[in-house]
């Protein structure tokens, strides 16, 4: 019954997120010109990666920090690992099974990390945050139960308690962790609602509340949850640094939906995550915000008010008047590899308009003298084009499929250097 009421709950917020307004016409796109991605403030064009590096891009990563995602804190002082439980013969011998506590002050996150049992050397890792608890992303029983933050049937307020056993592995399809082992990968991956529970006014309950100094909310500059589970994301990345079974010279962040939001700006933020990975981030994450397609600035910033900085409110139906748009925010995790993928029936997260996005940031790429999507038709279905910055649209709707991840191991292989 808990499971059946958490899926209407899930359906309930993606009508309510999705007003009979929303426009998806092509015809009734605004003819629109973005900001200029390789023009510096003073008006002086770069010309190449020094340029960007030392001049353009602290001006585009100020303008995305003050204006959307907010400014966060730098690595905590006080932090630690604890190994919590650890199987070498997990997935039936394929796999070593850890789970580790991040402890940052007293607010802990719960790392699930698995690794290829018969590794030689090193592993390389993918990781990223899942919406409902470790335990679903796969039916390993060893797996603890999260404690998982769902909304109250009678109050609707947000309540924790322990998820139950009959939820263990019901988004396995997401991650695909069999075919991520046989690859000579590693998954490591943390629920959300451990860095901050999805739902608006929980401030008190996020790893934020640690960093208010007294005020009743961030200052409007200040970040929003993305924010936090951006930061919670180079957390684990702390602590993949120092397992030894990890090759944290070759870690990949990806993420779905607004949790695609979240990596891109994760990438954006922490230079150390080696590969980045944008799954149906649509609006706020890889699309074009100015085509006010589908979902627009105004439908996040009204069912989401907790997502993004105070000051990113002032642009709801004002996308014409915003200083940066996604390509900027694609752009500034070059020269590192970028993988953008969209479904072709997401109309509300715009696949044309991530397609767009990946466009227009790959001239960044070609500063340094790397294969970015080039500018032509919005691709067919199934065909993944770009060199560095890739990009591929899907059958289906908003979700993550084995073809997804098929793709998402292909591309880590191409730019790790590992054969296929």
């Amino acid at each position: 019954m808990l499971r059946l009421f958490v899926a209407s709950l899930a359906l309930a917020a993606s009508a309510a997120a999705q007003p009979s307004r929303a426009n998806y016409d092509e015809s009734k796109v605004p003819n629109y010109q973005l900001p200029e991605l390789l023009v510096t403030r003073a008006g002086e064009p770069v010309k190449d990666s020094a340029a960007w590096r030392s001049r353009r891009r602290p001006e585009v990563f100020a303008l995305l920090e003050s204006q959307m995602f907010g400014h966060a804190p730098g690595r905590p002082e006080r932090m630690s690992f604890e190994l919590a439980s650890i199987d070498r013969k997990a997935l039936g011998g394929k796999a070593v099974r850890k789970e580790v506590t991040i402890d940052i002050a007293g607010h802990k996150l719960n790392v699930l990390l698995y690794l290829p049992a018969n590794a030689r050397g090193k592993t390389p890792v993918f990781v990223g945050l899942n919406f409902n608890g470790n335990h679903t992303i796969h039916a390993d029983p060893g797996i603890r139960l999260a404690r998982r933050w769902d909304a109250d049937k009678s109050t609707g307020k947000a309540i924790a308690a322990t998820a139950p056993a009959d939820t263990r592995g019901t988004r396995a399809s997401r991650w695909q962790l069999d075919a991520i082992i046989s690859r000579g990968y590693g998954l490591a991956t943390v629920y959300y609602g451990d860095i901050e529970p999805d739902f608006d006014g929980m401030l008190p309950e996020s790893v934020r509340a640690q960093y208010l100094k007294g005020a009743a909310a961030p200052a409007a500059g200040e970040w929003g949850a993305i924010g936090a589970w951006a930061w919670g994301l180079s957390r684990i990345l702390d602590y993949l640094e120092t397992d030894p079974d990890v090759d944290s010279k070759h870690i990949a962040v990806m993420g779905h939906s607004r949790l695609g939001k979240t990596a891109l700006w994760a990438g954006a933020v922490d230079p150390r995550w080696a590969l980045v990975i944008s799954n149906d981030s649509g609006e706020g994450g890889a699309a074009i915000s100015r085509r006010v397609f589908g979902e627009t600035v105004a439908d996040l910033n009204r069912a989401f008010p907790h997502w993004f900085c105070a000051n990113y409110k002032q642009y709801s139906r004002r996308e014409s008047d915003m200083p940066f748009d996604s390509h900027m925010l694609i752009a500034l995790i070059a020269p590192r590899p970028v993988y953008i993928a969209s479904a072709v029936e997401d109309r509300w997260a715009d696949p044309k308009g991530e397609f767009l996005g990946a466009v227009a940031a790959s001239p960044v790429w070609t500063l340094y003298g790397k294969k970015g999507v080039d500018p032509g038709p919005f691709p067919e279905i199934h065909h993944p084009t770009g060199g560095v910055v890739r990009y591929h649209v899907r059958a289906g709707v908003h979700d993550v499929t084995a073809y997804d991840w098929e793709q998402y191991l292909n591309f880590a292989d191409e730019q790790f250097g590992r054969r296929q």
